[in-house]
């Protein structure tokens, strides 16, 4: 797991990052450490402040592609915004109040699109976010 790579963050937050198990699939793996590594560390960058992190990972093999999610206890987002985090530039919070340039969501999407599948998020304000995306299940020739 790329959680090595955010050991300060961790550290530093208290986080609790967690997961069943992942299967190994045949994709490009810096992408794919940049895609979980994205998703932790917003997990941590926007969590409660009275509340430690906590960010659990999974997968469900499905019939034709593996489900993945990375839930997390954070503040949530509006359903509102859902689609427009994907977007590059766009952000829902103040540079003042959250470090980021906005790029980060819309290239963990072109990593999974390339890669054949979906990504998309569930959340209330104030309940926390999981987000989930599709990778295909290779197929033998």
């Amino acid at each position: 797991m790329c959680v090595f790579r955010l050991q300060q963050t961790v550290r530093e937050s208290g986080a609790s990052v967690t997961h069943a198990y992942l299967p190994t699939l045949p994709a490009d793996e810096t992408q794919m450490i940049q895609l979980f590594q994205n998703l932790i560390a917003n997990a941590i960058k926007f969590h409660k402040a009275e509340e430690v992190p906590q960010i659990h990972i999974q997968a469900q093999k499905q019939e034709r592609h593996w489900l993945f999610s990375v839930q997390d206890n954070g503040f949530g987002i509006d359903p509102r915004f859902h689609d427009r985090i994907f977007v590059i530039f766009q952000r829902l919070h103040n540079r003042e109040s959250y470090q980021g340039t906005g790029i980060g969501l819309a290239v963990r999407k072109r990593i999974v699109e390339r890669h054949g599948g979906t990504i998309w998020v569930e959340s209330m304000k104030g309940q926390g976010a999981t987000f989930y995306f599709t990778l295909p299940i290779q197929q033998d020739p």
